[in-house]
């Protein structure tokens, strides 16, 4: 079942193509949209009024707040040294990791193919362009870009100087 009953699902949730997502043991919070091929895993936070693109991965971990923008095939990761076996050459087992927490704070976007490594929050209204990967924190209203994410301008400026629409600015 692409849906499990343990989702916990706000009112008018839209999922494009439910029988082609994978969501399990996740919040969805009020009138969010959930794009086609997306996975959103146990444990993930998604707030209301948010909008998950196609094709993007929410793994254990992650808490987008209300009004967040995730474009197609953003990739999020929740393990800093990720390694599929422990020392002796056992499989590793939820037991052997602690799940690194990441956070996308109130109306900020991330742009299609960006990577969001453990650990990271993206401040307030910030942008992340796309294909960007995200290896540490992005203020509040930042506008980031690159590989690494580098901090390219604010959001505020683009506001004052009405190269930005309303939504973003408001």
């Amino acid at each position: 079942m692409p849906i499990n009953n343990d989702v916990q699902l706000g009112n008018n949730v839209k999922i494009f193509h439910p029988q082609l997502v994978n969501l399990y043991g996740c919040t969805i919070g009020d009138e969010t949209k959930i794009g086609t091929f997306v996975e959103i895993q146990k444990n993930v936070i998604v707030g209301s009024r948010c909008k998950v693109s196609s094709h993007s991965f929410l793994c254990e971990g992650v808490i987008l707040e209300d009004e967040v923008f995730i474009g197609h095939g953003v990739m999020f990761t929740n393990d800093i040294y990720p390694r599929a076996t422990n020392e002796d050459g056992s499989l590793k087992t939820d037991a052997d990791w602690d799940v690194v927490e990441t956070r996308v704070k109130y109306r900020a976007s991330i742009g299609s193919n960006a990577t969001i490594l453990a650990g990271v929050t993206v401040g307030e209204k910030a942008i992340v362009g796309a294909g960007a990967v995200v290896t540490r924190d992005v203020p509040d209203y930042a506008i980031v870009v690159g590989v690494p994410a580098q901090i390219i301008g604010d959001v505020r400026d683009r506001c004052q100087n009405q190269e930005m629409t309303a939504s973003i600015c408001s």
